[in-house]
């Protein structure tokens, strides 16, 4: 019998996020191909707290989406709409060059990306090793202060065209919690500003 600690982990460990400030762009001499960021390295609110994907060398395992990855509409795995050609990380985000198909339900969605109509994107991953970092405390290499959950080891398995504007202030399991009030969004955003200043060599006075 699975126990409640076991669930728990399993939830933690699997997580969707969208990316806030992503930016389709069509690729030239390609009609159906677009590059699209899927990942970054901002917190993001989960039913555990704030959560951050590492993208330093070695922490992102890129092989599904490189060997066997697949384009969806809003996480369905029935809607494939296209395939990925490749992904990277590239100054501390993750960047994949996807291709739509050519059938009836792919075209919608290409020509609404196309358009401009659709410009959501989210990443669907798994996450095998954590770093915890409590309150007022550093992380492991200084750029963050908790509390926070960083994931040092983690793959991406799937990238979906969402229809659903990203919403900071929620995220994973908010079905059970309703969201993030805005007084926590805030801090978050002054966590986030304050991380920042660190890794560019500022201070908390800056």
């Amino acid at each position: 019998m699975t126990s409640d600690h076991e669930n728990q982990t399993k939830t933690k460990n699997k997580g969707t996020r969208e990316l806030i400030d992503c930016q389709i762009r069509a690729v030239e001499g390609k009609e159906r191909t677009f590059r699209l960021s899927f990942s970054s390295e901002e917190p993001y609110e989960r039913w555990f707290g704030p959560e951050i994907l590492d993208h330093s060398d070695g922490a992102v395992d890129l092989t599904r989406l490189n060997e066997i990855g697949v384009l969806l509409y809003n996480h369905n795995r029935d809607a494939v709409i296209g395939k990925i050609e490749r992904a990277w990380i590239e100054n501390g985000r993750g960047e994949a060059e996807v291709t739509f198909d050519t059938d009836e339900d792919a075209e919608k969605i290409f020509k609404k990306v196309q358009g401009g109509t659709l410009k959501g994107v989210s990443v669907g991953y798994l996450v095998e090793s954590w770093e915890e970092v409590m309150p007022n405390k550093k992380s492991a290499d200084g750029k963050y202060t908790g509390p926070c959950s960083i994931a040092r080891k983690w793959a991406p398995y799937e990238i979906s065209i969402v229809s659903v504007p990203a919403d900071p202030t929620v995220g994973v399991g908010r079905s059970a919690e309703g969201g993030v009030d805005t007084a926590m969004y805030e801090t978050l955003k002054r966590q986030l500003q304050y991380n920042n200043n660190i890794s560019q060599g500022g201070t908390k006075n800056e």
